[in-house]
């Protein structure tokens, strides 16, 4: 995917998330099946996950460079990073740390989902700030999947939030 491709990407599936987190009852934003998260869990969580990549891309492109060095791979392509994240989930792999959402009240469904659209809207801003070779050449640290390029991290943003709505889904029986 290219700079546009993965832009609108980023845009449709964050937008195709909060719309159905939008349409839940209530009851269904609270329920928890099983001690798995809520969709409003989910939704903390996604924030959560933009948010710092969206806060590394607004950084000047020296700063991730001093941190975490440049790639010495080229990227691999989307197929293969979904893949490679389903192989460590499948492994065990899973949220930590301050990925780990706590417990989300229904009052606060708006306030997130806003938010969410203005990272992903911040986010899809800083991609214009890229080079095509720039995003092959930059690294940043994924908690789960190690230093993966800028264009795979955002391919792993893409991926990420259409697997937390198919959890959200799964959970409510839908």
């Amino acid at each position: 995917m290219n700079k546009q491709e993965i832009s609108e990407k980023l845009i449709e599936n964050h937008q195709k998330f909060v719309d159905y987190i939008a349409g839940l009852s209530e009851p269904d934003f609270m329920f928890s099946p099983g001690g798995k998260w809520t969709a409003g869990q989910q939704l903390k969580h996604i924030v959560r996950s933009v948010s710092p990549l969206a806060k590394a891309l607004a950084l000047p492109k020296f700063v991730p460079n001093l941190l975490f060095g440049k790639a010495k791979r080229g990227s691999a392509d989307y197929e293969t990073l979904v893949k490679n994240y389903q192989t460590k989930l499948a492994g065990g792999g899973q949220a930590s740390g301050k990925y780990i959402p706590p417990e989300i009240d229904f009052e606060e469904r708006e306030n997130l989902r806003e938010k969410l659209l203005s990272l992903v809207s911040e986010l899809t801003a800083k991609i214009e700030k890229y080079s095509e070779s720039q995003l092959d050449e930059y690294i940043l640290p994924h908690p789960l999947l190690g230093d993966l390029t800028i264009r795979e991290m955002l391919y792993f943003t893409i991926y990420h939030v259409e697997h937390h709505t198919r959890a959200t889904r799964r959970n409510l029986g839908k």
